[in-house]
């Protein structure tokens, strides 16, 4: 594998032979690009009581939320370079450094069954082997998938057709596949940096945007909508790494607490997920009762979806042929 920078291996065998001989304590950091308060940190926060209290304190972890440590695509950076030791990000932060691994940002890929997205995540040979390899190839080790629950449009006004986002800009992530989905969907899509979107919202520089409804509570993106639509398309996919060199550089002990954790860590979030969107869905009624909540029928469904076909179909294009690749064996497994 090629080394990104020279010294982390070097920096990672002084660690392993350090742990070796109990002689340094270590302090790892765990970025996540949400806040304080989110699904991200209640995943870090209860990552960090488990690993600290399984070495009696010599490993102490410090989360650093959104923003701590720059942008979650230098967060990505970041970890592959062993700067950072783990992250939790979405998966559609890795576009620059994995960009094979946007094909899971496709529109109407997973099954509808939380359950089963979850079972999907933890289990997929796809994306715990194949997709696995490719990321380490990038200096990045998967360590945990997990979803954050399905993502809702906020909106300005009532989509429930491709014909009503005729014209209608709505705030994507800076990803080409997702502007490529979201032009076949039928809306104008517009790229904004996560940090401006509030304000793109409330100057009608956009006229929707899609989130979780975790985020939209947080970010206070219904304070400047008026319909939230579940059309179904989607859930947010978040990936916890590590640097592959870095994680590979640790003694056996190390690499087994770490891997049990995360897969324990599978159980734990969950719950966390579930109780958070209905919690925030909670939070916005009561705070905007006149939000027009709007769930599309099978049939109103049923017509983004054969457009999201189309999409299907580009990614080679698109993201790349091992996209496209992949894509196709995990749709062979969902159908399994």
């Amino acid at each position: 594998m090629m080394k990104r920078f020279a010294g982390t291996s070097l920096f990672a065998s002084v660690i392993g032979l350090a742990l070796a001989g109990g002689a340094l304590a270590e302090d790892w950091k765990f970025a996540i690009e949400e806040i304080p308060g989110s699904i991200m940190d209640s995943y870090a926060q209860e990552f960090k009581a488990r690993i600290e209290a399984a070495t009696d304190g010599e490993v102490t972890v410090t989360i650093y939320p959104l923003g701590s440590l720059g942008t979650p695509s230098e967060v990505a950076e970041q970890t592959a370079d062993g700067v950072v030791q783990f992250s939790n990000l979405s998966v559609g932060n890795l576009g620059t450094i994995a960009p094979d691994s946007q094909f899971l940002l496709t529109p109407y890929l997973f099954p509808s069954d939380p359950e089963k997205i979850s079972q999907v995540l933890a289990t997929s040979k796809t994306l715990n082997e194949e997709m696995a390899q490719d990321l380490a190839a990038k200096g990045l080790h998967l360590g945990a998938l997990y979803s954050e629950g399905q993502q809702v449009w906020t909106t300005k006004s009532d989509v429930r057709s491709p014909e009503a986002a005729d014209n209608f800009k709505m705030r994507v992530m800076v990803s080409p596949l997702l502007i490529t989905a979201y032009e076949d969907l039928g809306f104008s899509p517009t790229p904004v940096p996560f940090g401006e979107v509030y304000g793109a919202l409330q100057l009608g520089q956009v006229d929707g945007q899609v989130n979780p409804v975790p985020t939209i509570e947080e970010m206070k993106f219904y304070e400047t909508t008026d319909y939230m639509i579940w059309a179904g398309g989607e859930e947010l996919i978040t990936i916890v790494m590590s640097g592959e060199d870095w994680y590979q550089g640790l003694p056996e002990d190390r690499k087994t607490l770490i891997d049990d954790t995360l897969a324990d860590l599978n159980e734990f979030i969950n719950p966390v997920v579930t109780q958070f969107n209905e919690e925030r869905l909670d939070k916005i009624k009561a705070a905007k009762p006149d939000m027009q909540m709007i769930t599309l029928t099978e049939e109103e469904r049923a017509l983004f979806r054969e457009r999201a076909e189309g999409t299907q179909t580009k990614i080679g294009d698109v993201v790349s042929a091992r996209g496209a690749e992949l894509l196709e064996a995990l749709k062979a497994e969902i159908a399994e």
